[in-house]
């Protein structure tokens, strides 16, 4: 049986991704529509960075512009505003993970390493009745790929019996930066390159925990 399990969060856990674009749409909703179209597009493509990184890729990347890291925190937290009421709602929540968490969570450690700013994350997760369920909670800024292992270090688990679930190449290059499982979910791009990718949880749990 495997030692644990780390879950990314949006599009594993939470059903936020539309709840997401929108709260881009809306943030940049003065600015040319093409220029938001290409940040749109780049935030589906990845959708395990976090938003500092869109918000900066935003400037300096799209409209050719400097920002400072002040600026990058504002409109980080004018995002938030915008999503975290919509983001509480506990119809988001993906059914068929919330009942394999509920299954397993009491026998098997699991974490969250999410892309989504650590204290709304954590918010998120106590308004959800989430936290219960889930040893550890961790978001950004940091980078995911430090989050992950500092969770296999912290808590002593061999490397090679933790398993991330995750909906982006930033979930998979971030496991596979630890030597972990990955287990791709939600995302069909991420079946060439998955150890394994969750169809149904039933299915996984015969492969990994039976």
């Amino acid at each position: 049986m495997i030692q644990s399990i780390i879950f990314d969060f949006d599009g594993v856990v939470l059903d936020s991704m539309p709840v997401k674009d929108k709260g881009f749409e809306l943030l940049f909703a003065d600015f040319d529509k093409t220029a938001v179209d290409k940040l749109l597009e780049f935030h589906r493509n990845n959708g395990g960075i976090s938003r500092f990184v869109k918000i900066r890729y935003m400037f300096e990347k799209i409209l050719g512009k400097s920002i400072t890291e002040e600026t990058v925190m504002e409109y980080a937290e004018r995002y938030s505003k915008l999503m975290l009421a919509e983001l509480t709602d506990k119809k988001y929540i993906i059914p068929a993970t919330l009942d394999f968490i509920k299954r397993h969570y009491t026998h098997i450690p699991m974490h969250v390493a999410s892309g989504t700013e650590q204290k709304e994350l954590r918010y998120i997760c106590k308004c959800l009745d989430l936290t219960q369920y889930f040893v550890s909670v961790y978001g950004s800024p940091r980078p995911k790929n430090d989050v992950v292992a500092d969770i296999v270090e912290e808590n002593g688990y061999d490397r090679y019996q933790v398993v991330m679930i995750g909906d982006s190449r930033a979930d998979y290059d971030a496991a596979k930066h630890s030597g972990l499982i990955f287990c791709g979910f939600n995302g069909e791009r991420l079946r060439e390159f998955s150890d394994y990718y969750i169809d149904d949880y039933a299915a996984f749990e015969k492969e990994y925990i039976s």
